[in-house]
């Protein structure tokens, strides 16, 4: 290249030359002739040495864009700067020019023209001898958002030489784009032509390239472009996005959080790394999809040790180890293996590690299989719970917080019940430190809270989940009923807002995320299908099996008992107003049903009942 540069400096400064003298070389004098054999080497080399100042033989030219543009331009400013003081000093001292003025500037303007079309030029050859030729099996494809992103997919389709496909049009709703074009794509309407315009160009493919959409506009196109029958992928946010780039590669499938309607929920991180950082952390079931997500992010705020503990020695395993890959010694974190129903087990490990912060996530969390096995889900989620909470406050715990569900409210089946006498366990226990902190009987008095929120997107056993896998396999796609609604969240939102809120506990809360507005599962079943390039029931059936065994139609966050009020420092998080409650009796009636779920009681749904009103098993269907 810097030969390159140097014959077209000489080419340019020997072009002006000519064109100053009418392309008659025999006027040009000796004395111009002697000086310009001096001064086109010396021009050339300044040149070169300012090309490579700003980093020009650095540059993959067949991918030049405006950055590069730039860097040229700056690097010609800089020479002609150079040349305009070389020219006053010799207008001050010499008195005579060493060439005439209109050569500088036709040498100038031509090597700024040729050096540019010389590395532009590699991108304009690669364009043309691109083999556009697509098969009778290629994609046509429709972008949209004509933004910066919708560009470089444009531009990347359009040079790529490994897509089969062809991009028809773009769409955008600002209306000075359209009937405009990006590399001869023209932009053709808005959102709300989207069906009209997909018909036109026989679309296979649409790509939402918008990745900062706001929530409520990208559920909106995803909706409109799921009634064309076409397949939809999207580019992930720029913060998906290691370096920054847009590039084919980065496209994915729809996701269901594409289809929520709202934006992404924000937490307060310093309120999260204040009281973390620098803690020992513990949390129980930290292999699964909630509590591998918690480790993840407690590693982010610098705790003093995490412990993950879990009963399930593959899932410790794998979080362990991606901790230790990404983090090195600089992370404190150890797996051990044990269940909460263990007393042993769980008073060994807070009498030797000592945490001062333990989420507990460790649950059966399955409606169905629950129902199959009430008494396992008294043992492990009751039962569990009151022996950590025990040991929370006999080892000096700071902060406790349950991980619970929407499924605690007004139950209609054994897990939910059993996670609505957890929350209450939590309440009782929390009275029993603040008595015995007061009484004297402990030095740290542990702050007990509880969480509730929905379902979560991509937890393991997840009815997303398992609409992609029956979608993938051919279908059929099974729906318990065409009215069930459900809330939803992503895991990572509802972590982070669960290690929030045990910034906010005083002492015996119950915090409600916001979940947003529900969703259809029937509606997200059909749209994923159709987001897939398929239709419903025609590629795809859908078939209804009909409410599960103490399966709700909806979900509910309160009783009607229960007040509601904002947490101040995030409007994502709620309180629920503690239910009055005669701890002596409940504890009682706790010893009760953990003795009858040991003895595998075929009666443990009806104690169940004594103690959670609302729920009625002998409604069961």
């Amino acid at each position: 290249m810097a030969a390159l540069d140097f014959i077209l400096m000489a080419l340019s400064f020997a072009a002006a030359i000519l064109i100053r003298f009418d392309f008659r070389f025999s006027q040009v004098s000796q004395q111009y002739i002697n000086n310009a054999l001096i001064v086109i080497p010396v021009c050339a080399v300044l040149i070169i040495c300012f090309f490579g100042i700003f980093k020009m033989y650095h540059s993959i030219w067949r991918f030049a864009s405006f950055s590069e543009l730039t860097n040229i331009i700056k690097a010609w400013i800089c020479f002609t700067l150079v040349v305009v003081a070389f020219l006053v000093i010799e207008e001050a001292i010499i008195h005579v020019r060493i060439l005439p003025l209109s050569i500088w500037v036709m040498g100038i303007v031509f090597g700024f023209i040729s050096t540019t079309a010389l590395r532009f030029g590699f991108r304009f050859l690669i364009f043309m001898n691109k083999d556009r030729t697509v098969d009778k099996n290629s994609s046509n494809i429709m972008i949209i958002g004509a933004g910066s992103c919708g560009k470089d997919v444009i531009h990347e389709i359009v040079m790529s030489k490994h897509v089969n496909a062809k991009v028809c049009c773009a769409i955008d709703d600002n209306p000075i784009k359209i009937g405009r074009e990006i590399d001869g794509v023209p932009i053709v309407g808005s959102r709300y032509d989207i069906p009209i315009v997909a018909q036109k160009y026989k679309i296979d493919e649409i790509i939402f390239a918008i990745p900062d959409a706001k929530g409520t506009d990208r559920k909106q196109i995803l909706d409109i472009c799921s009634s064309t029958g076409c397949k939809v992928r999207i580019i992930p946010g720029i913060y998906q996005m290691i370096d920054g780039t847009v590039t084919v590669s980065t496209l994915r499938n729809v996701q269901i959080e594409d289809l929520l309607g709202r934006d992404t929920v924000k937490a307060n991180v310093d309120s999260i790394r204040k009281y973390i950082t620098g803690k020992t952390v513990m949390v129980t079931g930290g292999g699964g999809s909630i509590g591998s997500e918690l480790c993840r992010q407690i590693a982010m705020a610098k705790p003093k040790l995490l412990i993950i503990f879990d009963i399930y020695e593959n899932n410790a395993f794998w979080i362990e180890k991606e901790l230790r890959e990404k983090y090195g010694d600089s992370l404190n974190v150890i797996a051990l293996i044990g269940s909460v129903r263990n007393t042993n087990r769980v008073n060994w490990v807070l009498e030797k590690y000592h945490p001062e912060i333990i989420f507990h996530a460790a649950a059966h969390k399955h409606v169905p299989l629950m129902e199959g096995s009430p008494n396992e889900a008294i043992k492990n989620n009751v039962g569990g719970t009151y022996k950590m909470t025990q040991a929370a406050i006999k080892y000096g715990v700071q902060r406790f917080v349950l991980i619970s569900t929407d499924k605690a409210v007004n139950p209609t089946n054994i897990m939910g019940a059993s996670k609505r006498i957890c929350e209450m366990v939590i309440q009782m226990m929390d009275r029993k430190a603040q008595k015995m902190y007061d009484n004297g009987e402990i030095k740290v008095r542990t702050t007990f809270s509880a969480v509730r929120f929905g379902n979560v997107i991509g937890s393991n056993g997840s009815v997303l989940k398992i609409f992609e896998k029956q979608i993938a396999s051919g279908g059929p796609v099974t729906v318990t009923d065409k009215n069930i609604i459900r809330y939803f969240m992503t895991i990572p939102e509802a972590v982070v807002l669960v290690m929030e809120s045990g910034a906010y506990a005083r002492g015996g809360e119950i915090f409600v995320l916001n979940m947003g507005s529900p969703v259809k599962i029937d509606d997200v079943a059909r749209k994923m299908i159709r987001l897939s390039g398929l239709v419903p029931d025609v590629d795809i059936k859908v078939v209804y099996t009909g409410l599960r065994p103490g399966e709700k139609m909806y979900e509910e966050c309160l009783m009607d008992e229960e007040g509601l009020r904002e947490t101040e420092e995030n409007k994502d998080i709620s309180i629920a107003q503690p239910i009055p409650m005669n701890d002596e009796e409940f504890s009682k009636q706790l010893d009760a049903i953990n003795e009858a779920a040991k003895n595998e009681s075929p009666e443990i749904k009806h104690l169940v009942a004594k103690i959670v009103k609302t729920y009625h098993p002998s409604e069961e269907k």
